[in-house]
């Protein structure tokens, strides 16, 4: 499905579940899309009204002008989106990169957020490489322990326009996030893994924040919600639940 925003953008989004159940929205993580989120649609769409898009530049959402790809205006395409479905509240969930942006959102529509879930959050510099190599090793501790590794969705990481995408990304280091964090007043959940550089910036968001809890995740890499569906499902399910 598609949304013409104000600007003349398209927003590809997709929806499942009744309309009538409480929402949640999702944010995708880095060079992924909203594909990312095929491993956990069934899961929770009997319980929520759940709706995942791609933020313009990535996936199947169209460009912008350069000047728009900032934090400011992906929460104006994301509350496009809510007012154009009719939602005044949602729980929204994230991961990685997502999570900056869900972050922001949430700091500034506290209004139309009723609990934010922020996978793999860092309000720092994130140290790529370290991302991976850590990745590399949580899976290699799954492998060890019989976990069945899930293959990725298809589309997961499939762009219209590399470039704009590029664009889209850069949107991370325009904006003091930790002055964001200090505003989340809704309660948080930061769920992280244990093998994911991230957590220690994970750490250090939840103190900042009055209502947050951590979560670490066993034998977990960057990008969790890719990694291991089953389980970051089974930890939102417990958090959002009580917040319906």
């Amino acid at each position: 499905m598609r949304l013409e925003l104000q600007d003349g953008v398209s927003l590809h989004y997709e929806s499942a579940g009744d309309p009538q159940s409480a929402a949640v929205l999702l944010w995708h993580g880095a060079r992924c899309t909203l594909r990312q989120w095929d491993l956990i649609i069934e899961r929770i769409a009997d319980r929520f009204h759940v709706v995942r898009f791609d933020i313009r530049g990535a996936g199947r959402s169209g460009p912008g002008r350069d000047e728009d790809y900032n934090f400011s205006t992906y929460a104006t395409d994301a509350r496009q989106l809510l007012d154009h479905l009719n939602i005044d509240q949602c729980h929204v969930w994230s991961m990685a990169w997502g999570s900056r942006a869900a972050l922001y959102f949430s700091a500034t529509n506290p209004d139309r957020v009723k609990s934010a879930s922020l996978f793999d959050l860092s309000i720092g510099t994130a140290d790529v490489a370290a991302q991976v190599e850590g990745t590399k090793r949580a899976r290699r501790k799954q492998r060890a322990a019989g976990v069945v590794l899930p293959a990725l969705p298809a589309g997961w990481n499939e762009h219209l326009d590399e470039n704009a995408l590029a664009k889209s990304l850069a949107a991370a280091g325009k904006v003091n996030l930790a002055a964001y964090a200090k505003r989340l007043n809704m309660p948080v959940l930061v769920a992280t893994g244990d093998h994911d550089p991230n957590l220690s910036s994970s750490r250090e968001s939840v103190a900042l924040m009055p209502r947050a809890s951590l979560v670490e995740l066993p034998d977990v890499g960057h990008g969790s919600v890719l990694m291991r569906p089953d389980l970051c499902t089974d930890v939102f399910l417990e958090f959002v639940l009580t917040h319906v």
